[in-house]
């Protein structure tokens, strides 16, 4: 699993409510031109995984995206959604590590405890918003550790990602888990400063998978250059 994904691309392929595509199935199709550029692994929504299995035998990063009253915590926060993804078949499950509290009084030691014990074999993703909780989840086990969260955090929200400086440091201080940079990328620019940090894999999704948000982009700089 981990040679899989050693130094390659992973490709976010999501269709979250509220998204153009949500619900039409499509991101299967996501996942198979995805392999077909290269990717080396994809990261999905758990309603998408078994049709996404279909048509590659890329590993999935999967999670579940829920909010619950009380909580900030919407990526795989509760047990709940761990037990809907471990009956996807997934090759990782990918978690909210943050320090926020999450809902039902679970903690993020618990969860992962929970979902290694359910399956020794899967292995879990911490997603992180500050060195501090990246370090926290190197401690607990996890496998993986990316950036997903910077920026998206009361804690570091206002931060620029990709936050270079950071990954750097966040790449460096892991000793466990494996760095995933994950974040901001839009550009070759800015990925090959991303490479230099050294992260194990790197994930990209809205650059590739959103059309709308690149519509936006787009359309977005032709109204400023028009003044």
């Amino acid at each position: 699993m981990y040679k899989k994904l050693a130094s390659g691309l992973i490709v976010s392929c999501q269709a979250a409510e509220g998204e153009v595509f949500h619900g039409l199935g499509l991101m299967r199709y996501m996942a198979k031109a995805a392999k077909a550029g290269g990717a080396a692994g994809i990261r999905a929504l758990a309603d998408e995984i078994p049709s996404i299995r279909e048509e590659t035998d890329l590993p999935v990063i999967g999670l579940v995206k829920k909010k619950y009253e009380g909580s900030e915590v919407y990526i795989t926060p509760t047990r709940r959604e761990a037990d809907v993804l471990l009956e996807t078949g997934c090759d990782v499950i990918a978690i909210d590590a943050t320090a926020r509290p999450r809902p039902q009084g679970e903690t993020t030691e618990s969860l992962f405890s929970y979902i290694k014990k359910a399956a020794p074999g899967i292995a879990v993703m911490a997603d992180c918003d500050t060195l501090e909780s990246a370090l926290v989840a190197d401690k607990i086990g996890f496998d993986y550790a990316g950036t997903t969260m910077r920026g998206y955090t009361r804690e570091t929200a206002g931060i620029g990602i990709p936050d270079y400086a950071f990954l750097k440091e966040f790449c460096g201080a892991l000793r466990h888990a494996k760095p995933i940079a994950e974040g901001g990328i839009w550009e070759a620019g800015q990925l090959k400063k991303v490479l230099e940090c050294k992260p194990y894999a790197v994930v990209i999704g809205t650059a590739i998978t959103r059309p709308a948000d690149i519509t936006a982009r787009f359309t977005k700089i032709m109204a400023e250059m028009r003044g």
